[in-house]
């Protein structure tokens, strides 16, 4: 005998595809939907189809927006340029509040092991905004691991020959952690401490 019937095992099929929700998770989302009234349930609905069909990448720093170029390309700073691997690493930047320079998101870090190269990320557009865009200084905010720490050196290969600044963020945030999930004050510390590399 199967543990639900067919119109519950769908939904929880559905939430167990999201990061980090496994099936007694899902199965509790499954049951929640199930439970609000058909309104709710058409509100729920429709805000992820109108996300899924508005939020598009900048073409400029490569970040979630619904218009392009993304605001803040249109009202920062441009001389300084974060360097993020994920859109959800500017959200997390953005949190503190003191950062006024321009973000380049690069859609992954380099990682041989799981065969993404230097072609594989936003390395190339990097470059050519540098070139382009008189930028000072790059803060390389890739997490504190192996990937994000080759991925920085990388950059800073890439980038000096072009006399710009280069520089890292302070290691204020854990080895092996996620920029997602730090403090304000942690990552806050961890840009104004920064380093040149």
């Amino acid at each position: 005998m199967k543990d639900f019937i067919e119109p519950i095992a769908r939904p929880i099929g559905a939430f167990q595809k999201l990061p980090g929700v496994g099936q007694k998770t899902a199965q509790r989302y499954a049951l929640k939907v199930i439970n609000m009234s058909e309104r709710e349930v058409k509100d729920f609905a429709d805000s992820l189809l109108y996300a899924k069909n508005n939020v598009k990448y900048c073409s400029v720093c490569g970040n979630y927006t619904d218009r392009d170029p993304c605001e803040i390309c249109g009202t920062r700073d441009r001389s300084v340029v974060c360097v993020v691997k994920d859109p959800k690493d500017v959200m997390a930047i953005e949190r503190i509040r003191d950062y006024n320079g321009v973000y380049h998101v690069l859609h992954g870090v380099l990682s041989p092991m799981e065969g993404v190269g230097p072609n594989d990320i936003r390395l190339k557009e990097l470059v050519a905004r540098v070139g382009a865009d008189n930028v000072k200084e790059v803060i390389v905010a890739t997490n504190p691991d192996v990937e994000g720490e080759a991925t920085a050196m990388y950059i800073a290969r890439l980038l000096k020959p072009l006399g710009v600044k280069v520089s890292r963020i302070a290691q204020g945030i854990s080895i092996g952690s996620d920029l997602e999930y730090a403090d304000e004050v942690t990552l806050s510390k961890a840009i104004e401490n920064r380093r040149e590399l």
